[in-house]
């Protein structure tokens, strides 16, 4: 397994502290927002944050989200081919600069939201005043009804594919898809269609290609309600294990709460254990943590101090172990 951590593309002291507790390899979001460079369908300005992890000893293992305004492709409105073009470019320009892997998701937002997951609440209370987040669907105002419907969303998903994976296929990019979080068949008048392992499964069928996989998080399938173990073992049976996220949550897809890494319902120690007994090799990581004491993250989840005590306990299950990581 490569020991992975999600690092701003932009150096700062997350870079050192990630390199100090051990962590071997950076996923990143190339967004413009988030790299103050242009996205990442231009060449140099991916080569410039790939060279910027190369510079202090982190190699690029894959890039996540959305890497521009994806609303016209998800959905499956005009302008959409020209935004598969500069999705083909960007998987070009992946494969030219050895950037293996791309975490991808096809939730489309609500017209008034900000981010295709979501929370209700960013300030539920854990142990010692530490802070994580929280959904309540009973929070959430009805919508009177679906902008579209699941089956356009299907259409909208399989237009897709057919435009990129032949492309990804032949530069050797990898994608994981993410499921849907959290997890429900709609959310703020949009349709999902990601929300049980079944439909992940449809999803790798459609078009089956060697560059088509999962990012198995493995929190979202607890919510599904899935035999985890099982899917875990299935995915990999199939070659289709790309990437790994390691986070846990009490509660169900409609009313759940992120907890930290030691104290949930799963045994951690035994899905690390499951990864390494099906072959799993590519990157993990553990994904959102609590806010602790003097933060205050950008987003809720990705502050730093919980990713340091995150990473040391996974590590601590995988030596003691006797997994390999690197």
């Amino acid at each position: 397994m490569q020991l992975t951590l999600l690092l701003p593309a932009k150096p700062d002291e997350r870079w050192t502290l990630a390199r100090q507790i051990g962590v071997t390899h950076a996923v990143t979001k190339a967004a413009p927002d988030l790299s103050g460079l242009p996205a990442p369908d231009n060449l140099d300005a991916l080569r410039a944050v790939r060279d910027r992890f190369a510079e202090v000893g982190i190699p690029l293992a894959g890039l996540e989200g959305d890497p521009f305004d994806m609303s016209r492709i998800k959905r499956g409105e005009p302008g959409r081919d020209e935004d598969l073009e500069r999705y083909r470019r960007m998987l070009r320009n992946m494969g030219e600069l050895g950037i293996p892997l791309l975490c991808y998701n096809f939730m489309p937002r609500a017209r008034a939201a900000q981010h295709d997951w979501h929370r209700t609440d960013c300030a539920v209370p854990l142990r010692g005043g530490s802070l994580t987040t929280a959904f309540d669907l009973d929070k959430l105002p009805a919508a009177p009804e679906l902008e579209f419907s699941a089956e356009q969303l299907w259409d909208n998903y399989t237009y897709f594919l057919k435009a990129i994976l032949p492309e990804a296929e032949r530069v050797g990019v990898r994608m994981g898809l993410h499921p849907d979080d959290p997890p429900l068949p709609a959310l703020g008048g949009v349709p999902r269609i990601f929300h049980s392992p079944e439909a992940v499964e449809r999803a790798l069928n459609l078009l089956p290609s060697p560059s088509h996989g999962v990012t198995f998080c493995q929190a979202n399938y607890r919510l599904m309600g899935a035999d985890v173990e099982h899917w875990v073992r299935r995915f990999a049976s199939l070659g289709k294990l790309f990437f790994v996220h390691v986070r846990d949550v009490v509660g169900d897809a409609r009313h759940f709460t992120e907890v930290w890494h030691d104290e949930g319902p799963t045994d951690m120690a035994a899905m690390l254990k499951l990864y390494h007994e099906v072959g799993f090799a590519g990157p993990i990581r553990d994904d959102h943590v609590p806010t602790m004491h003097g933060e205050r993250p950008d987003i809720p989840g990705y502050a730093m101090l919980g990713h340091l005590f995150a990473v040391g306990y996974l590590k601590g299950l995988l030596d003691a172990q006797h997994i390999p990581y690197q």
